[in-house]
């Protein structure tokens, strides 16, 4: 009996040892991503609804770090030379400095790319100057697969990521899945995305209380949202939409013929042939050239199309009230004082904050 009780005693003895010996040093894991809130800046708390998230992608602090590794990552084009940030550089508040952009063959577009920033208050949820993308997340896919960008094929990229030494356990961390797809792919650079905020410019800080405005720069505000001057605020909002843009489309009196039909060409409707997005006026000392192919190299050339350079089409806006005298006419002044209030709408900071570098 003793003998048995002994036997019994060290079995008991050996297989505690073997427990603790194989989860020595182990950690547990939390299999579930980190929720991670948006930083919502004041300006935008006082003024405007709160973001756009989807129930089926909300931010979390993996699924931004993968989201933030894919944009500067090369892995995602043809032949692995460019990447997002190729053609959305942070030093160009996240668009380049080409009137078009160049993809991996050489050839260049028929589109400026587009700056990105403050893309979760995009409360149309269409993207691209054209609005062809419905979501920051299908966005997302289609520079891959166009054959003038990145000219790649999303089944070769996942297989590169899948047989990647740290990619799976990147998605498995975002994702609770080491399978990796090109939907998640798109879900983290969204994230990524959605955290470039752009809220800090002298603007910013003077409708906060915190600086004043240069006479010149009050003006030129002055200038802005006059309809017997400027009138810009219809499409580009006022001190009350710190976007500053109404995210619509509007044929803006660039051309009297298109080659490209913009809006027309994703809804089939001659009636919004020429038709792209308001760009925000944020950031405009960094995005130059202007306009969604690029054709005006300084905001010189951009107040000088609207004060005496409209083209009359079918489709011209109809706040473009000005055409038959070829735009609203303002002085060498008034063009001057809105110069110097359009350039306090930018945002250093935004250019230079760590979370937003490779």
């Amino acid at each position: 009996m003793k003998k048995l009780i002994y036997i019994i005693c060290l079995c008991f003895l050996f297989s505690s040892c073997s427990s603790d010996n194989e989860n020595e040093g182990l950690t547990p894991v939390d299999e579930t991503p980190n929720a991670l809130d948006l930083d919502i800046p004041e300006i935008f708390s006082n003024n405007i609804i709160p973001p756009v998230i989807p129930n089926d992608n909300t931010q979390t602090v993996e699924g931004i770090a993968l989201g933030k590794r894919l944009f500067f990552d090369n892995i995602l084009s043809g032949d692995q030379s460019i990447s997002c940030a190729s053609c959305h550089s942070p030093q160009n508040a996240f668009t380049d400095n080409t009137p078009t952009s160049v993809g991996i063959d050489g050839v260049f577009g028929t589109r400026n790319s587009m700056p990105l920033f403050n893309l979760a208050w995009n409360y149309n949820e269409r993207f691209a100057w054209d609005g062809k993308e419905l979501s920051l997340e299908r966005q997302a896919l289609e520079p891959v697969e166009n054959p003038i960008e990145m000219h790649s094929d999303w089944e070769n990229v996942v297989n590169r990521l899948q047989n990647h030494p740290e990619y799976p356990e990147l998605f498995r961390l975002a994702f609770n899945t080491s399978t990796i797809t090109k939907e998640l792919a798109a879900k983290a650079i969204a994230q990524f995305e959605r955290t470039l905020i752009s809220a800090n410019s002298k603007f910013d800080r003077y409708s906060l209380g915190q600086e004043t405005l240069t006479s010149q720069e009050l003006n030129g505000l002055d200038v802005f949202l006059r309809e017997d001057k400027g009138d810009c605020f219809h499409c580009h909002g006022n001190p009350n939409n710190p976007l500053w843009t109404d995210n619509d489309f509007h044929n803006n009196g660039l051309d009297t013929a298109f080659t490209d039909l913009g809006l027309g060409a994703v809804t089939g409707d001659p009636n919004d042939n020429g038709k792209f997005r308001s760009p925000s006026l944020r950031n405009l000392a960094y995005t130059a050239p202007f306009m969604h192919d690029g054709r005006f190299a300084t905001i010189d050339e951009v107040i000088d199309h609207y004060s005496e350079g409209l083209q009359n089409s079918p489709t011209i806006d109809p706040l473009m009230k000005n055409i038959a005298q070829g735009g609203v006419q303002l002085s060498a002044q008034d063009k001057a004082d809105l110069k110097a209030f359009l350039l306090t709408l930018s945002d250093p900071s935004f250019l230079t904050n760590p979370d937003f570098q490779n």
